[in-house]
């Protein structure tokens, strides 16, 4: 499974993150702060 690396833009947080996780963040925001991610969050 594909891993991608989360940055959020809010409070910087990284994390490597799957493909389910990824989407959980997409829909749901940073699981640090709950700010808005956005596909470009992730490389």
């Amino acid at each position: 499974m594909k891993e991608h690396e989360f940055v959020c833009q809010d409070c910087g947080q990284q994390i490597e993150v799957n493909e389910p996780v990824q989407q959980a963040i997409l829909e749901n925001g940073c699981p640090v702060c709950s700010a808005p991610a956005s596909p470009d969050d992730f490389s």
